[in-house]
């Protein structure tokens, strides 16, 4: 399996893209993977505080202030510095801490795998970063908020995109798309086709985070 197919069963097609910029941001910096692993393990020892979002971009001002006095060496501030930018720039329009901390998680992967596999980063064009918010996101922010959605939850959902086993679901009552690798169904879907999903998991604002197709 290659980096990009295990990356896309854990987030979506969209987050891999964010990822795999901001790797390649950081590696043309010549920025050390081991103090983005760091700002990894804050997130993820915050991950259950409902400010976790807000403290760990903050936590990232705070070492590019106190980068001289905390590191360890003379580039460490210019480290600081370049993870910073590159997560205000790629990141700040995502709320939920678990989804940034996956794709985090694999931006650490992604520069290891540049570094070590001497890829030619000069010759690889940086996706531009995420627009803001647009009019359907926050439409199905609105719609999402006003609904309760629990785990176990089997709910209405159209097949909006079908691309050979990589298949986005839509919630009727929110509009949301949910992307989801049908190794063994995709061939019995159809783009349209109405559809019943199980919730298995939500996001920290109680929006939902992955489904399965209820056979």
């Amino acid at each position: 399996m290659t980096i990009t197919e295990s990356a896309s069963e854990t987030i979506t097609d969209a987050q891999w893209e964010i990822a795999h910029a901001i790797a390649l941001t950081l590696v043309k910096d010549d920025t050390d993977v081991n103090e983005v692993r760091k700002a990894v393990a804050y997130l993820r020892g915050y991950i259950h505080q409902p400010d976790a979002t807000s403290r760990f971009f903050k936590y990232l001002k705070t070492l590019v202030s106190n980068g001289r006095q905390i590191g360890h060496s003379g580039k460490t501030t210019h480290y600081y510095r370049s993870i910073d930018k590159a997560c205000s720039d790629y990141l700040k329009s995502i709320n939920d801490a678990h989804t940034i901390l996956q794709i985090l998680g694999w931006v650490s992967r992604l520069m290891r795998y540049y570094k070590d596999a001497g890829v030619p980063i000069g010759e690889i064009a940086i996706p531009t970063a995420p627009p803001p918010e647009s009019a359907r996101q926050a439409e199905v922010a609105k719609a999402s908020s006003s609904q309760k959605f629990t785990v176990g939850q089997v709910i209405e959902a159209i097949i909006a995109v079908k691309k050979n086993i990589d298949v986005t679901y839509e919630v009727v009552f929110t509009k949301q798309r949910l992307s989801k690798k049908e190794h063994k169904k995709a061939q019995d879907l159809t783009e349209g086709q109405k559809v019943k999903v199980e919730i298995l998991e939500l996001k920290e604002d109680g929006s939902i985070k992955k489904v399965k197709l209820v056979d």
